[in-house]
């Protein structure tokens, strides 16, 4: 009697990652089971898919989750208050266009691009992580505006909620822009550009 070969070995965490790339690329409901089960690789069947990961809503969260704890942390340096808050600002900005620059995977933030991944209000929810990602990003970059109004390097009639924005609205067109091909180098005379603002605040 012919001896069955060993099953092979399901990586888990890496057909995460790989899905994770998928969605990052192309959000959530444009992504079919089909294609996920390519990506996956092995030959996985539904039922396979099913037992592993629940549902395609499940793989998405713990694609979200995969992405928000490695990449999307180019901007925790906001939250690090060792920096002096200018800084904080300049290197959260660069850190984040070099990673949505990056060739070695889709280019933008899957954060910013969340808001696309899920439209419809039937699926709204499966990109609440991504969506709170956002906000504590928003919130980072006001607190670092805060911080510099509060050791006098901005004036105090400095409104941070609008200079937090500008900072932030920055980083959600560049998303959009690195999708369009635009190059690191561009982002990077930009974010120079945009520091001038902190500078001139500083200085009036």
């Amino acid at each position: 009697m012919a001896q069955m070969g060993r099953p092979r070995t399901f990586d888990r965490q890496a057909a995460v990652e790989q899905a994770m790339f998928l969605f990052w690329q192309q959000g959530y409901e444009s992504t079919s089971l089909s294609q996920l089960k390519a990506a996956l690789g092995g030959g996985i069947s539904a039922p396979s898919f099913y037992a592993a990961f629940g549902s395609k809503e499940a793989l998405f969260r713990e694609a979200a989750q995969c992405y928000l704890d490695t990449y999307a942390r180019v901007t925790h340096c906001l939250w690090d208050d060792a920096l002096a808050p200018r800084d904080a600002v300049e290197l959260a900005l660069r850190q984040s266009a070099r990673m949505q620059s990056d060739a070695g995977h889709p280019p933008g933030c899957m954060v910013a691009l969340g808001c696309m991944s899920a439209p419809t209000a039937e699926h709204a929810s499966v990109a609440a992580p991504l969506t709170a990602s956002r906000a504590r990003t928003r919130a980072g970059f006001v607190r670092c505006v805060e911080r510099g109004v509060a050791q006098g390097q901005l004036p105090a009639d400095t409104d941070a909620s609008a200079l937090g924005a500008v900072f932030d609205g920055f980083l959600s067109g560049v998303s959009i822009m690195a999708r369009d091909g635009v190059g690191h180098g561009v982002f990077d005379g930009a974010i120079s550009e945009l520091m001038r603002l902190w500078d001139a605040q500083r200085s009036g």
